[in-house]
């Protein structure tokens, strides 16, 4: 994979990254070589939306919603929306600045620019209680704010209550330009976590309305440049008027237009330049038609999915297309998931097992190969970790990276799970596994792969396919207790790598649906209990005190622990197979005169973009 190295945040360096962050400049922006000029729509398919959180800002937990908002929200401070460590570099948004903490890094304080403005149909001045606001909503847990994980216990009386969204005692908002956020201890990484999308502003008199996760994802209003289409149609005066903005059906399509209220002086044109009048993304579950459309230049561009291996092709053999092709660091780890709560997988030796029997040469070669990213021999990408720890570390090697049927027998004899001790899961617990997936390609294609692999060392699984928002839901609700999992890849929050530990392998980050801890790393039995799952006799492994020692620690250190404790999760715990370690792959076509890429997001930047058609919307 195309590797870069993303700043590594600590207590130490993370001020002086983003005192930097006006001098950085940009890496450079690629296109078909045409005028790069404001105007006309960027026009894109998908084949599902896959939204964990209903698109409501508060719990949405996909990378691609996060793109969206990136044209649609402003947070306290953001990124820069382009690609490389340039990407990384925090600046502010609607703050004036990027403060300094204070009372020893226990107290950040905010002021606000003056002159920025919700979108319809509110349209008024965004204040400090505004932001307050979306903080009190992820403290709600009907709100199923799912990475509320990154400010429970960080920010003084944020605890995720049962209650409606209620004024938090860590959050002052002393005038309608300033706020001040009170911590319980040190964070270094504070900063990053206001970047998040659930922490921009969001106003009381709409999004009250919607006291349950996800309702308010059909009604979001914009503080960015661009709002959804129809916006300014909706009837606010009381919540039964409310109905959902014309340009957002998740079946079918979602639409962004300028922002009338948006003003560019309160800016950045180097963080957003809006050179599109807006963003037409179609749902078409068919792959090829979408990249075919792309080449016959009905779609200015791709979105999310993978090409099709003959369309690929054509751009990595023929020189005259190959402008329109774009392999950018994603940042992300795809991988198997097991449940270490359900056998045979709460048998370590099982997981070890099937580390050992994956054909990941095999996986990789069905995504594409090589241009797709590197195969992935640990948790962590190398370039979270700043490359001190890449693919040289392998604790399942095989000849090839094609699996070892011997060793993988060798695991299996030593579980509880092989009486026999013939190599093979022999007992019933290893047969009709159910295994989510998603119903299309790549992953329909490495369906088969796993199955067969997995059925040489006796475990026998059931496919069940689903489209992406599905299948995630599926497996982030706890009580369904799926065994394991293909459908499952995961992206940086922010350029720290803390966030490939908390929300992936802490017990407080287990909720009983939008859990992204697939595995239940950590699952205490009081835990189990409440979300209706057995628990194991023999426990499950826990890394909390792992991930807290690392989090207190700074610089170099903290960069070290990190490493120690990638190599743990993937020895000790084993809670996945790790396969790949992504490139993600755009193809644009002609139309595209200036393209870019959000290192945030991990998609295509829609606010850094520029196309010479004249579509309207």
């Amino acid at each position: 994979m195309s590797i870069r190295r993303p700043a590594i945040v600590s207590s130490v360096v993370v001020l002086a990254i983003v005192a930097t962050a006006c001098g950085t400049t940009a890496p450079k922006s690629t296109g078909s070589g045409g005028q790069v000029r404001r105007g006309g729509v960027y026009r894109t398919a998908i084949s599902s939306f896959g939204f964990t959180g209903g698109f409501d800002p508060t719990g949405e937990y996909l990378g691609l919603a996060w793109d969206f908002y990136g044209a649609m929200l402003r947070t306290l401070v953001t990124y820069r929306h382009v690609a490389g460590p340039a990407g990384n570099v925090l600046v502010p948004d609607l703050a004036t600045s990027v403060p300094q903490p204070t009372d020893g890094g226990l107290t950040y304080t905010f002021h606000l620019k003056p002159g920025i403005m919700f979108g319809p149909p509110v349209s008024r001045p965004i204040t400090s209680q505004d932001i307050a606001y979306a903080f009190e909503r992820i403290d709600s847990r009907p709100e199923v704010a799912q990475y509320a994980f990154y400010f429970d216990g960080v920010v003084q009386g944020m605890s995720q209550h049962g209650g409606p969204p209620a004024p938090i005692s860590g959050i002052d908002t002393p005038d309608a330009s300033t706020i001040v956020f009170h911590l319980t201890r040190p964070t270094g990484d504070f900063l990053y976590r206001l970047a998040l999308p659930a922490t921009a502003p969001i106003p009381h008199e709409v999004a009250s309305c919607f006291p349950t996760g996800g309702g308010y994802g059909r009604d979001v209003v914009s503080s960015g440049p661009y709002m959804i289409q129809g916006a300014q149609n909706v009837d606010i005066s009381t919540c039964t008027a409310i109905t959902p903005m014309s340009g957002f059906d998740p079946t079918t399509h979602l639409t962004l237009v300028r922002n009338p209220a948006y003003d560019q002086a309160t800016d950045s044109t180097s963080d957003r330049s809006n050179l599109v009048n807006g963003i037409s993304v179609i749902v078409d579950s068919n792959v090829t038609d979408i990249f075919e459309k792309v080449q016959n230049g009905s779609l200015d561009g791709s979105l999310a999915d993978t090409p099709p291996a003959a369309i690929e092709q054509q751009y990595l053999t023929n020189a005259s297309p190959r402008s329109g092709y774009h392999a950018d660091s994603g940042d992300r780890t795809w991988f198997l998931t097991m449940n270490l709560t359900t056998p045979p997988f709460d048998d370590i030796h099982v997981r070890e097992a099937v580390n050992l029997i994956i054909d990941k040469a095999g996986l990789v070669k069905v995504w594409g190969g090589s241009t797709h990213g590197e195969i992935a021999t640990h948790i962590m990408p190398p370039t979270i970790l700043d490359n001190q720890l890449t693919g040289s570390y392998d604790p399942y090697a095989t000849p090839g990276e094609a699996g070892s049927l011997t060793l993988a027998k060798q695991q299996m004899m030593l579980s509880k799970y092989d009486p026999k001790r013939d190599g093979m899961c022999d007992v019933a617990a290893c047969k009709g596994l159910v295994m989510t997936n998603r119903n299309y390609p790549p992953w329909t294609d490495m369906e088969s792969i796993v199955q067969q692999d997995l059925a040489k060392i006796g475990i026998g699984v059931v496919p069940r396919e689903l489209e992406t928002g599905a299948a995630y839901q599926t497996i982030q609700t706890v009580k369904n207790d799926i065994p394991i999992a293909l459908n499952a890849g995961w992206g940086k929050d922010y350029p720290d790598p803390y966030t490939f530990a908390e929300p992936l392998f802490s017990s407080s980050s287990i909720i009983p649906s939008g859990n992204v801890n697939y595995s239940l790393v950590g699952l205490t039995k009081a835990q189990a209990s409440a979300m209706g799952v057995a628990y194991p006799a023999g426990g499950v492994p826990s890394v909390d005190s792992r991930i807290s020692q690392c989090e207190a620690m700074a610089g170099s250190a903290r960069l070290a622990c990190w490493v120690i404790f990638d190599k743990y999760v993937m020895t000790n715990v084993v809670p996945w197979v790790p396969y790949l370690w992504a490139t993600n792959i755009t193809i644009t076509a002609p139309s595209v005169t200036r393209y870019q890429f959000d290192q945030f997001s991990g998609y295509i930047s829609l606010t850094q973009i520029a196309v010479n058609n004249t579509a309207t919307v």
